[in-house]
This record gives C-alpha cells, structure tokens and sequence, in this order.
C-alpha cells in the first residue's frame, strides 16, 4: 500500500485549478480578489461571468484580464502548483474547505489562500503566538524555548514566523510538547528561510504544520514579512512578546494582534537591556505582565501547570557562587563586578569565563556580562 494521499477528483482538482489562477492572474490584487468573491462567490464562477458582467464589478483592464484564457507562463504555474499538492502531506486551504482556519475568517483583510504543509488539523486548536528578537539573548533563547514548550504541553499550539532568534526557540518548544508548532513564513511554501533553519523546517512539515498565502516560488522579500504577521496573531488568542528591541518587528504583531481584538502579554526584562525595550514600551501601553508560564495560563482561564524548579549550578566554589549573587539578573559591566567583590581583575576575568563557557552567563554587547536563569 502507498503511503500517498489519493489524488483529488476531477470536479475538486479544476477548483483548485481555478482558486491558483486566480491567485496568479496579473494585475488582481487581494482586494480585488475579495470584492468578486464576494460578489460571484466562487473562481469558477468569476473566469465563467464574462467580461461585461466583470467589467461592471472591476475596471476593465482587470475584467479583460480575467475573462481571458490564462497565459502560457500562468497556465505552467498552475500546472506545477497541482503536482506540488500531488505529495503527501501538501495542502491547499481555501476559503470554502473545511480545514480553513475559522479564527482567519474574521480578521481584517484574511488570507483567501493557505498552502500548507503538516498537521493542518493544528490550525482549529488553541493557539498561543510567540514572537520576539531575531538577535536573541541567550537568555531570551531559553525563555522562549521553556515558555513555547510549557505552554505546547499544556495543550496549546505554539505559532510563529519561523525567523532566526526567538521564533525559532519558540518552535522548538512546541516540537517538544503535546501542543506542537505552526511556522507562518513569509515565502512560498515551497521554499525555506532562512537556510539556518532547514532543518527545523524539515522537523515542523513532519510534526507540525507550515502555512504561507504567498505563492510557490515566492522569494523572501523585506514587505512580505510585516504582512504575514497579520496570520500569526490571527491564528492565536493571544501573543506572547518574549524579548523584543525597541523597533522590533514584534510590536507590528502585537498592534496587529490588538487591531484584532487579541490578548498580548510581554516577559519583562533589565532596565539596562536594549533587548527589553520593546517588551517594556508594550507594557507600559497594556500589555500584560508575564513573569511565569502559570501567569499566561491563568489569564487565558486554563489550569497553571507545576513549573519545573530551577536546578542548582553544580561545582561552584565559593568565589563564583558569590560572583552570581553579585550579579543580580540585570547586565553588569567587569567594574561594577570587581568593586561588589572585591576581586583582583585577572582572577574575575577567569570566573566570568568559566561561567560562560558552563553557559550560566552571557557576554553582552559594551563589555557586560549577564546571569542565564535556565
């Protein structure tokens, strides 16, 4: 027996024939799109309406457009996307079909395409976004991945956009619980960005499920990215800002997720850290303060689970126990630390490196230094 999907009926196969021309036809764009849906309901029956029927929906260069056959070079590119959906595990959501995300349907301007690949049944559960710095912290990193993996085991479906940083940490949380992961990317589906992420790419099609609106074959463009922001906190019932600059793209999902009257939560982080400014100015506008995994389950009215204790750092002697307590939770330069403990400066520099090397601090940008809670 194959391990293959049946292929789709004919009558099912020229509808999504039609769905991919009309995502293709040059000159139509979403709004456009929207307006005839709304008006002839399905493709089909727009490419069947004519061109004085169209001409008095649209302008009528694009009722030109749509009454004519498809170009040759539309024509292969409907022809490719169709064998693409031909593998297993490769989908192609329509606004008409079952599997739509129902949360999508109600946000402004929603996606009237999702191709798809993985566990598409992950899109209908409850879901959380968590977004933040692409140049994470380590500690960032490990919040992400701690809070993506607590919350996926709590039953939750962890959603993000698949970047470098703290996208990435929050996927592999998911991957690691019941609640799993949807990447919403900002290319084709049939493509993978960025390359660093391959494997991880490869890991979401397999136990969870990637989604994209744009069409295959489509490259990373910088507009694209802002735009699918829209889909991550349409999905969610709320976002989760784990560790984001100032002017992070993060607080574009976070407006986005507002507009559609969403929940956001941010982690707060150090004064001093130019990584926690953007959590911080979120905060101060409304966003909700979450220190711990239980206090986002507990505003989302499900049950807070035990959160693992902190492990104790083994093989400490004295001088760098004292040196962590020294340190506080916030950045520290090699001055102030010298001053709190009264140590020469060559033997700091060995403890400061030996704690880095055991990955319990991190060394920052200006010459700080930063203690990683696990």
């Amino acid at each position: 027996m194959q391990d293959t999907d049946p292929a789709p009926p004919l009558d099912q196969a020229a509808s999504l024939a039609a769905w991919i021309r009309l995502e293709l036809t040059p000159g139509v764009g979403r709004v456009t799109v929207h307006c005839l849906l709304e008006r002839l309901r399905t493709p089909q029956a727009i490419f069947s309406a004519g061109y004085h029927v169209l001409a008095g929906l649209v302008s009528p260069a694009r009722a030109r457009v749509l009454s004519e056959p498809p170009s040759q070079l539309v024509a292969q590119r409907i022809d490719a996307a169709l064998t693409w959906l031909d593998a297993p595990g490769r989908h192609l959501l329509t606004p008409d079909d079952a599997a739509y995300p129902g949360l999508l349907r109600h946000i402004p301007d929603p996606p009237f395409l999702l191709y798809a690949i993985g566990r598409t049944e992950l899109l209908a559960g409850p879901a959380v976004a968590m977004v933040g710095s692409r140049n994470a912290s380590v500690q960032g990193l490990s919040n992400a991945g701690n809070f993506g993996h607590a919350l996926s085991e709590a039953g939750l479906t962890i959603v993000s956009g698949m970047a470098l940083g703290i996208d990435a940490a929050a996927h592999e949380g998911g991957l690691r619980g019941v609640g799993s992961t949807v990447a919403v990317i900002g290319t084709g589906a049939d493509r993978i960005y960025p390359r660093r992420n391959e494997r991880l790419a490869r890991r979401i099609a397999e136990e969870g499920c990637i989604i994209s609106e744009y069409s295959l074959g489509t490259p990373p463009a910088s507009a694209n990215f802002p735009r699918r922001n829209r889909i991550i906190s349409g999905l969610s019932c709320a976002v989760l800002v784990v560790e984001a600059a100032a002017g992070s793209g993060s607080l574009i999902t976070a407006r986005m997720a507002l507009e559609q009257g969403r929940d956001v939560f941010a982690i707060p982080g150090s004064i001093h850290s130019a990584l926690a400014k953007g959590c911080h100015k979120l905060i101060k506008e409304g966003a909700k303060l979450v220190e711990s995994v239980g206090d986002l389950l507990t505003e989302l009215c499900l049950s807070p689970m035990a959160e693992p204790s902190a492990e104790t750092a083994p093989g400490y002697c004295g001088a760098a126990h004292a040196l962590l307590e020294a340190m506080g939770q916030g950045p520290v330069n090699t001055d102030a630390l010298a001053a709190l403990t009264q140590t020469a400066p060559a033997f700091l520099a060995g403890q400061l490196l030996t704690l880095e090397l055991a990955g319990h601090i991190e060394r920052l940008p200006g010459g700080l230094f930063q203690r990683i809670n696990r």
